[in-house]
């Protein structure tokens, strides 16, 4: 095992790396804490794969951290290759696909090239595509895994490397533990295979996936709309504003919109620029207003009805509503009452509703999907958070009883209403999104106006999520310190008295271990605590109800107050 020196020196030595990444590594040459930061440790490969700032060193993602994951993958994959998808790795393979990142291509090809010196197959997009596409390719290849080069919403200074499973969703705690447990065993240059990347193509070790696919996973998308009878009403008429946020979203949003019957789809055409440095936005993520401000910008132009915008790899889906006073930025959560309760509803209109329906969200989502389902007679289930849980209900209940799927979601703006991809969906959401305003529109209604009839029928809810941020090398040292002191000295009071805490660390029943704090608070209130997997914070979601907005808004204050005390404590 080398220290962060040795590896330093191991990097700057070794005829693999090369001279473009030794400049960099030599400029830092002195600088004791940035090397300890780059080599002090691997990038910790979990159920959300690698992600991290983009650079040289061990730390950071490149091409060497991404072929050294890549063939702790594949030794999963080799040992694991003869019991799913085929006999042998392969005639099984891996799916891959990237986004619009710096890089994003390159460490796609990387991977390929990697798992071909392996012997395994590989089908590689011929560009950038939607996160949920690869999910729903996996299975329709028939692929035992997939790798999606993707950091979802964070800064430009990031990228990442999502592993998936044959089920379509994103690798569960058991083999991401054996992937990193391979990793530990090799060397990063010595053990890690490579095989040229256009030899790989000439050896039909890669296979490049197109607008074949495209086709097949739109026909899916589409086959969740419940009813075309408002498109045809008013679509002609709606005008919806598109982002893609210059990410994956680009091509098949506007598509599947216009192949609905949309007549006005106004796209926000410097943004449609597919750009990894996202030089028009303040932020890449449709969860923040800072996002939609030229998105907003157009709607005003045109008077448009709402506002919709994908983050870079278009599983995430956010929108901007307009109001009686202007355009209002709606909530993950609100998104999803919206969706659920349409869903709910037009089924039942139909007579199209299944026997044993269930919608499924995380337990940090709101307690108003709760109550819309209680009242439709809808199951409702609940899970972690990471959509890799509701895909693995979906295969449960769904494919394994006699339950169906209708629904599932994160309050971070994520959404899927089928079963054929277990990611999140913003093309779905779009689609279903836009559907949602023609139902409301032929009503002489907008979804704002649809959103507080909801409160009016189910009582106000207000959630609002924040993140303490720590910085430095030794912020997983101190988030962690944190968590510690906040489950050692357990509250009695958080804004409201505590009813209940459930520490799913230490065990709840029908749930993984997992490190999260919740606390049941009285009046149907709650908080939850928990790191980010995949940043250096600790997030806290807050839960607050009431029989009026103001009553909400006065409780959410009052929990928001605390919570950020428990934190600095």
């Amino acid at each position: 095992m080398r220290d962060f020196r040795e590896e330093y020196r191991y990097w700057l030595e070794s005829d693999v790396v090369d001279e473009a990444t030794k400049e960099e590594l030599r400029a830092i040459e002195g600088n004791e804490a940035e090397i300890e930061g780059r080599f002090k440790a691997m990038l910790t490969f979990g159920t959300a794969g690698l992600r991290g700032i983009m650079g040289a060193g061990l730390g950071l993602m490149n091409v060497y951290t991404v072929r050294y994951a890549t063939q702790g993958f594949a030794n999963l994959i080799i040992k694991e290759g003869g019991q799913i998808g085929g006999n042998s790795p392969e005639g099984s393979g891996v799916a891959i696909a990237h986004d619009c990142r710096n890089n994003a291509r390159l460490f796609a090809e990387e991977a390929a090239a990697v798992l071909a010196a392996n012997g395994i197959k590989s089908y590689i997009f011929d560009a950038l595509r939607p996160t949920p596409e690869l999910s729903y390719a996996v299975r329709e290849c028939g692929a035992i895994a997939g790798i999606n080069i993707t950091a979802s919403h964070n800064p430009k200074e990031y990228n990442g490397y999502k592993a998936y499973w044959a089920d379509g969703a994103q690798l569960g705690p058991e083999h991401a533990d054996v992937v990193s447990a391979e990793i530990d065993k090799v060397d990063i240059f010595k053990d890690v295979k490579r095989m040229d990347y256009q030899e790989a193509l000439d050896k039909g070790l890669v296979e490049v996936l197109g607008e074949d696919m495209d086709e097949k996973y739109l026909e899916q998308v589409m086959a969740t709309s419940i009813t075309d009878k408002y498109i045809k009403e008013v679509g002609k008429d709606l005008k919806i504003v598109y982002s893609p946020f210059h990410g994956a979203g680009y091509k098949l949003v506007p598509e599947i919109l216009k192949r609905q019957g949309y007549g006005a789809i106004i796209t926000v055409d410097e943004q449609m620029v597919v750009d990894g440095n996202f030089t028009t936005l303040k932020s890449p993520n449709p969860e923040n207003t800072e996002g939609f401000e030229l998105a907003v910008e157009y709607a005003k132009k045109n008077d448009a009805d709402f506002v919709i915008g994908t983050d870079p790899d278009s599983d995430r889906c956010g929108a901007v509503v307009r109001t009686g006073e202007g355009y209002k930025v709606l909530t993950g959560n609100q998104i999803a009452c919206l969706m659920l309760d349409y869903i709910i509803r037009m089924r039942k209109e139909l007579g199209i509703m299944p026997a044993k329906p269930f919608a499924c969200k995380s337990i940090v989502s709101t307690v108003m999907a709760n109550r819309i389902c209680e009242a439709n007679g809808v199951e409702m289930v609940e899970v972690l958070t990471g959509f890799k849980f509701i895909g693995e209900k979906i295969k449960e209940m769904d494919e394994g009883g006699d339950y169906n799927f209708i629904f599932g979601f994160e309050e971070s703006i994520g959404f899927l209403g089928g079963t054929y991809c277990r990611d999140k969906d913003a093309v779905f959401a779009a689609m279903m999104l836009a559907e949602i305003a023609c139902y409301y529109k032929a009503q002489g209604m907008s979804m704002y106006d649809a959103l507080v009839g909801m409160y009016e029928r189910y009582g106000y809810f207000i959630e609002n999520t924040e993140s303490k941020v720590f910085e430095g090398f030794d912020s997983a040292e101190r988030r962690e310190a944190v968590m510690a002191h906040i489950r050692e000295n357990a509250p009695s009071e958080v804004g409201l008295p505590v009813t209940g805490i459930k520490d799913y660390l230490k065990g709840v029943e029908g749930f993984t271990k997992s490190n999260v704090l919740f606390y049941e608070l009285s009046d149907g209130c709650a908080v939850a605590i928990r790191p980010s997997g995949t940043e250096p914070k600790i997030k806290t979601y807050v839960m607050s109800c009431g029989s009026s907005e103001a009553e909400a808004e006065a409780r959410r204050k009052a929990i928001r107050t605390s919570v950020d005390e428990l934190l600095d404590a």
